[in-house]
């Protein structure tokens, strides 16, 4: 039996695109994902976050579900295009009006907000011109960092500038699946580069807005080993980690671009200069402001052989049915990479306080004939990596927060509605809410702070 200490924070996540809905309503603006979805052959079944889950309508019945629950902290993101529809100019305060009634119906129900500024769905009025390759989005992005934080730091005191900057920039602009659709790797290194640089930008406004707050920032992570001891395929690993992890995490700890990675790219044709020419001077100093705590979303770990050191291809498709060990998203369960890599992130980057920002598991079990959801898989893949983070915690790495992705079955990007995260049901259809076993199980483990 392993307990949680007193004060480590248990949450649950979701973000605005894949819950809110709404999409045109109140003055929001086109985002890029608006745009995206309604591209044919992009999506899974042609579906969209037009709707989504409703919650711009039902943030009430959303709060009161967690509330019922005992859920003490939410992550949640705001949308920058129902705050400033065009990215820049002026605010929409029908935007702002939306976020203050959820902040308040949050801490009336004692549940603390955690609000990310960024996942995913740009401007789409920024993109038209150039989108997060072109550096003035940078100052875009600060702006609206400024405008929330000013807005909502009396009340919000954790705020975490964007989730997962690889995702956004590489299966956004290098593989094509996610928005804008693009698929130039030079690119996506740019675009990095300026989401990086508009986070280390954003942290001071945040911080001087909300001086008795904390701002850090959200990667996400591939631990991955070596498939086997073939010196090909150590080094394909080591490249991916690069390629993976490390081109992330080591700027925003002050290390800069990792030396090995920039001669890699440099060889590969990425870009041919000395210095990548999207680096400016004091880029890097300013990416690595100093942040209060670092936000890891993990959910799998890889073996990489020789020829797939930038690919994550378990070889699994996503679908129902998945081989034993595997979720329905095709990823491998591996809780013990978890261990490894919160501990890495303690040793190697001295990380002094470590969030575990997202971590969850797609099965698509639904109602029983009695109603009932008995999501036992989904169960144990949150027991086993609760159990991961009490392990790394007894190793004495500074874990303070575990948060499930997600609250809501929702839209899942370019996989629609095919996959479902949520530890409560959603039909997608009547926007009916229905509990499953595993969101009981987790209010028990709050409830206990311990796990068996």
């Amino acid at each position: 039996m392993k307990r949680f200490p007193d004060d480590f924070v248990f949450g649950v996540a979701a973000s605005a695109y894949q819950i809110e809905g709404a999409w045109d309503e109140d003055g929001k603006g086109e985002s890029i994902w608006d745009r995206f979805v309604g591209q044919p052959g992009r999506i899974l079944g042609g579906e969209t976050g037009k709707v989504a889950c409703d919650h711009y309508h039902r943030y009430k019945e959303d709060v009161g579900l967690m509330a019922a629950a005992g859920i003490p902290a939410y992550s949640l993101t705001t949308a920058w295009t129902r705050v400033l529809p065009n990215g820049t100019g002026p605010i929409e305060p029908r935007g702002i009006a939306f976020y203050d009634r959820l902040v308040d119906e949050l801490l009336e129900h004692e549940i603390t907000p955690y609000v990310t500024l960024y996942h995913w769905d740009l401007p789409q009025a920024l993109q038209d011109r150039g989108g997060w390759a072109n550096r003035e989005t940078v100052d875009a992005f600060v702006r609206y960092a400024e405008i929330m934080s000013a807005v909502l730091g009396d009340r919000v005191k954790h705020w975490k500038t964007h989730n997962e900057p690889w995702v956004a920039a590489f299966v956004g602009h290098r593989d094509g699946v996610f928005a804008p659709g693009h698929t130039d790797f030079a690119e996506a290194l740019a675009v990095a580069h300026h989401i990086l640089l508009s986070h280390g930008r954003a942290v001071p406004v945040i911080r001087s807005n909300v001086p008795d707050g904390e701002v850090g920032i959200v990667l996400d992570c591939r631990p991955s080993t070596p498939a086997s001891d073939a010196p090909a395929d150590v080094a394909a690993q080591r490249h991916f980690d690069g390629f993976r992890n490390r081109w992330f995490f080591d700027p925003i700890f002050g290390k800069g671009y990792p030396e090995d990675m920039v001669d890699a790219y440099r060889d590969r044709g990425r870009f041919d200069t000395e210095v990548p020419p999207f680096v400016r001077p004091g880029d890097l100093d300013e990416i690595a402001a100093p942040i209060d705590f670092i936000g890891v979303n993990y959910y799998t770990a890889l073996d990489v052989a020789a020829g797939a050191d930038e690919t994550e291809d378990t070889g699994v498709p996503p679908g129902q049915n998945p081989p034993d060990g595997y979720t329905e998203m095709g990823w491998p369960i591996v809780p013990e990479a978890l261990t490894g890599f919160l501990k890495r992130l303690h040793d190697d980057y001295g990380a002094a306080d470590i969030r575990v920002t997202e971590n969850g598991a797609s099965y698509s079990d639904g109602p029983g004939p009695d109603g009932r959801i008995q999501d036992h898989r989904r169960i144990d893949y949150l027991h086993k990596h609760l159990n991961a983070v009490a392990e790394a915690i007894e190793f004495g790495v500074p874990v303070t927060g575990y948060f499930v992705w997600s609250i809501l079955d929702n839209f899942e990007w370019a996989l629609g509605y095919s996959q479902r995260f949520g530890l409560v049901w959603v039909n997608h259809e009547t926007g009916e809410r229905i509990p499953k076993d595993s969101l009981a199980w987790y209010s028990s483990v709050i409830a206990e702070r311990r796990i068996g």
